[in-house]
């Protein structure tokens, strides 16, 4: 039996297939959610919770799932999970919970959780499958993230704003004025910014990907 190897599960879901910046999966919560910081933050983290306990349900059960039927299944384990996360963020994150509103129940529909389910725990054993739902999921949250903070920056010149009241006080260090509100670009935080700067990002990754792979080939050549 061949050893998983867990640092290439690390690195497919935290950079090199992630599900937004390579795969381009989720664009929906990708262009609705990013309008801050924050909000990437939390629909990423939410995901990532029903990503990770989703891979693990599937690989626990998976040899008891027939594949006439492996679909609805996926959707309904996706669906429980999601209906948990609701239900907690509502309870507990209500302010985060109002902002994100109709996106977390659609997290049922998001391509990336079902795709890691049919690819992944489907075929593999519990801990990588809980591995790759979890690294999946924080690579997901990264890119939101990272989309919502361009976007909040040159939208708003802020960064993390409301991170207190959607988060909860001990987030209030993470609110940050960047640069003076009239400085703001207001179509960032419109649709637009949101595949002007998904696109800048993307991009980004992709150069950043032939910069190191002629890295790898520079250094290759000079030890030979």
């Amino acid at each position: 039996m061949a050893t998983t190897d867990y640092g290439r599960i690390i690195r497919d879901g935290l950079w090199d297939n992630n599900g937004v910046l390579a795969m381009l999966l989720g664009m929906c919560p990708t262009m609705a959610m990013t309008t801050s910081a924050t909000n990437g933050l939390g629909m990423g983290l939410a995901t990532a919770v029903v990503m990770a306990a989703s891979n693990f349900m599937v690989a626990a059960f998976r040899n008891y799932i027939t594949r006439e039927v492996r679909i609805p299944v996926y959707i309904l384990i996706v669906a429980a999970n999601v209906t948990f996360v609701d239900l907690t963020m509502n309870a507990w994150m209500h302010e985060l919970y109002k902002v994100l509103g109709l996106f977390i129940p659609l997290i049922v529909s998001n391509c990336l959780p079902l795709a890691r389910l049919e690819s992944f725990a489907s075929k593999e054993p519990i801990l990588p499958s809980l591995m790759d739902g979890i690294f999946m999921g924080l690579g997901f949250t990264f890119a939101l993230t990272l989309i919502g903070a361009g976007r909040e920056i040159l939208g708003s010149g802020t960064l993390f704003a409301d991170a207190s009241l959607l988060l909860g006080p001990a987030f209030k260090f993470m609110e940050l004025r960047i640069m003076p509100a009239d400085m703001g670009v207001l179509m960032m935080i419109l649709p637009p910014g949101g595949f002007l700067v998904t696109g800048l990002v993307v991009v980004g990754k992709r150069l950043l990907d032939i910069r190191a792979g002629k890295g790898i080939q520079m250094a290759g050549a000079h030890s030979v």
